[in-house]
């Protein structure tokens, strides 16, 4: 239930011993989160008022409350611009109102800053530097969150992760992301103290002057991007040049290289984390507000690429295959029909060894087993070499040793004395490359053997020689030589 700017005033005598009201007004503030006043007292004095409408509101309220506390006089006095300071505090049940003394100055918005003279530039970027050069020791002294900065990607991450189970982002938004979040050059910075919540809505402003900067509930040590994520949603690109120009040379440190693209992703995300924040509350107005604005900015990131957030570029999807050029033999009434598959079942071969014609016409006789299925063996036809000089008249030639893979073997009548240079035929290799049953080829094959055995037996006791131990004849052809006759 919001309150009145009247209800507040009386909040504020409670918290303010002494507060006597004359005049009271609303302030701006954010709606979601606090209900705002302002006060005029009987001095003349004014006064600003804080109310929080949940437990998570109060709870920033009070964390900012130790952050000022943290703000000593020594290093208030550093700083160009001034301070919210605490006069009191009253709690009502679970929340806590806080009453401030009054800052001079108010809030301008983007493009009035932007259309306002230099000098307020140089100012905004002398105060974020202020800012960014606050010690550590301030924070950690406090007991505030501090981050490196792979902590804060990985933070990020998770936060991502929570976005995307709620369904409603659109999935261009969640890659772009995702893909920044995984760039690790991209997040390559020294860490700093920063605002955490800073907008134009904490900035006041006098005249070309910052007079006070406001909202100090989320300081922490982490990128210094984050307080520059306002200033890149602007899209007054002059505007940010200036600013970031009066940053740079006021800043101790020299800002990273890509501090601005960090910048811009985290004004792109911005609009997740209130996305999520809508769902946690049950806000239906918030939830449909950063929808619709997820939607505008998906369709400028997919007509105009967007700002750019990343180092390395976005890796476009693969496209799909071009299944419209080829065409289908279904829908061409030209192509022949299918053929039928063979239902007639086709024994598995191992290896097929083709044997000379005089061995297959011999062969021709050998029952073929029941079990074996009957195979058509088509013969290699023989070239007959030439006849050498010296050729004998039964028709036998003279056949070198140096390939006899694809010649027939010759049986030798048995008036033919046969000379041997091996005692190992040529069909052995037939017999071991192809297996049969006994009643099959093997038979004429192992014949044969025994055949060709006993005319190189022969031959060799007629001519008194014997192979050496140290000749190899496991591979050595038959020669086939004239029938001396005795």
């Amino acid at each position: 239930m919001r309150r009145k700017p009247i209800e507040l005033a009386a909040v504020a005598t409670a918290a303010v011993p002494g507060l006597t009201p004359t005049a009271v007004s609303s302030a701006p503030d954010d709606p979601a989160d606090f209900d705002s006043a302002l006060l005029l007292d009987s001095e003349g004095k004014r006064w600003r008022v804080r109310s929080p409408r949940h437990a998570e509101a109060s709870a920033r309220l009070e964390t900012e409350f130790l952050v000022l506390r943290a703000f000593v006089p020594g290093i208030r006095a550093e700083l160009p611009f001034l301070m919210p300071t605490v006069a009191g505090t009253v709690r009502q049940g679970p929340l806590s109102t806080f009453v401030y003394s009054h800052l001079a100055g108010s809030t301008r918005s983007v493009e009035d800053l932007g259309a306002a003279s230099p000098a307020v530039a140089r100012e905004i970027g002398a105060a974020l530097a202020a800012i960014h050069d606050l010690p550590h020791s301030l924070v950690s002294n406090a007991d505030l969150p501090s981050y490196t900065p792979n902590e804060f990607r990985q933070r990020r991450l998770n936060e991502l992760d929570q976005a995307a189970t709620t369904g409603k982002i659109p999935p261009l938004l969640l890659r772009r992301w995702e893909h920044a979040l995984e760039d690790v050059s991209l997040w390559r910075f020294n860490p700093c103290v920063v605002h955490g919540d800073l907008h134009e809505d904490n900035l006041l402003v006098e005249g070309e002057r910052v007079t006070a900067v406001t909202g100090w509930t989320d300081l922490r040590i982490g990128d210094p991007a984050d307080d520059m994520a306002w200033l890149v949603a602007s899209n007054d690109q002059d505007f940010v040049d200036a600013v970031l120009g009066h940053y740079t040379s006021s800043r101790r440190d020299v800002p990273d290289a890509h501090l601005l693209r960090r910048a811009a992703l985290s004004a792109e995300f911005a609009l997740a984390q209130y996305l999520v924040k809508g769902l946690a509350a049950g806000n239906q107005e918030m939830i449909d507000e950063a929808e619709s604005m997820l939607t505008v900015l998906a369709e400028d990131v997919a007509e105009h690429g967007g700002q750019p957030i990343s180092v390395e570029p976005l890796p476009q999807p693969a496209p799909a295959p071009d299944l419209g050029g080829t065409p289908s033999r279904d829908n061409d009434p030209h192509s022949a029909p299918d053929k039928a598959p063979d239902s007639t079942p086709v024994p598995a071969v191992s290896k097929v060894t083709l044997l000379a014609p005089d061995a297959v016409s011999g062969l021709a006789a050998v029952p073929t087993s029941s079990a074996m299925p009957a195979v058509q063996v088509t013969p290699i036809p023989v070239i007959e070499p030439a006849a050498a000089d010296g050729a004998s008249n039964d028709g036998v030639s003279r056949d070198s040793a140096e390939d006899t893979s694809t010649q027939s073997i010759a049986v030798v009548q048995e008036n033919s004395a046969v000379q041997a240079s091996s005692a190992v035929p040529e069909n052995s290799a037939v017999q071991e490359d192809s297996p049969a049953p006994a009643d099959g080829p093997v038979q004429a094959d192992s014949a044969l053997q025994a055949d060709g055995a006993v005319h190189a037996e022969a031959a060799s006791s007629a001519d008194g020689t014997a192979p050496t131990d140290a000749e190899d004849t496991s591979t050595t052809a038959l020669t086939v030589v004239e029938a001396k006759s005795r």
